[in-house]
């Protein structure tokens, strides 16, 4: 027999760790199902520094956060959820070859980066960043590339000369590879090398993810109500996952959102 929860939270990142937590504090049974915390893009940011009250490396908040997360009494289980069933008012979620089930489902899973850079990866925290807001203080007054050819990349690329970087462009179809040590500090790109200190990555590169049917999408995002709600009563969302900003407030605060809208769903339908 499937194990059954008020809610799943399908995440460990800010988002679905801040759901779990408000989630608790309205006693409703939790269960949280998360990869190891080094695969969240927050523990590779360098530096968070525009967190009102908490500053410091990604690796530290977001170890915090998971210390606070198993002492709240949510359930934590570790794996990747495989599908969200529709099953008459409630809802079954695989997860390997286990499945458990829910009155109401918290989508926080972030995004899926694909048809990554050679180099990409291996310098994510590195020289590597998807986000100038985040990281690009770190960078002040040194060189630095912007891969891009969005409103974003155009942006980002403003910010970081507002702070004085030299800022090489590159529209984000050009052939890049990321070069360096133990940190980036290489582009090529069209057989030349440009010497750099940071590489901004800034694509759309949210992967629609037919993890629920019936759950409506627009240009990669899940499309939320002001409640966090999506198109498929019961199923709830918050994060990256809805779309930009990709930021650590707007994480917290939207899994917070999405907790209450659940909490008072399950309570209206006494499931």
């Amino acid at each position: 027999m499937a194990d059954k929860f008020d809610v799943i939270v399908i995440g460990g990142g800010p988002a679905g760790i801040s759901a779990a937590l408000t989630l608790r504090h309205r006693n409703k049974t939790v269960a949280v199902i998360a990869n190891p915390p080094e695969t969240t893009n927050l523990w590779k940011a360098r530096e968070i520094g525009n967190y009102p009250g908490i500053t410091g490396p990604g690796s530290e908040i977001e170890r915090a956060m998971r210390r606070q997360l198993s002492v709240s009494g949510a359930e934590i289980i570790s794996g990747r959820a495989l599908s969200v069933m529709p099953m008459g008012g409630a809802f079954g979620v695989a997860v390997g070859n286990d499945f458990y089930q829910s009155a109401a489902v918290i989508l926080a899973a972030g995004i899926t980066r694909e048809n990554a850079y050679p180099g990409e990866n291996e310098f994510l925290g590195k020289g590597v960043s998807y986000c100038a807001t985040c990281d690009g203080m770190l960078y002040k007054g040194k060189n630095v590339a912007v891969v891009g050819a969005g409103e974003e990349a155009r942006t980002d690329g403003k910010f970081l000369e507002s702070i004085g970087c030299a800022v090489e462009y590159f529209d984000g179809f050009s052939d890049i590879e990321i070069k360096g040590g133990e940190r980036a500090d290489t582009v090529v790109s069209g057989g030349k090398e440009y010497k750099v200190d940071c590489v901004f990555i800034l694509k759309d590169t949210i992967s629609l993810t037919k993890l629920v049917p019936g759950v409506r999408y627009e240009d990669g995002r899940i499309i939320v109500d002001g409640d966090m709600a999506t198109s498929v009563p019961g199923v709830f969302a918050a994060g990256d996952c809805t779309g930009k900003p990709f930021q650590l407030a707007k994480a917290v605060g939207e899994g917070n959102a999405a907790a209450l809208s659940a909490s008072r769903y399950i309570e209206e339908k006494n499931i």
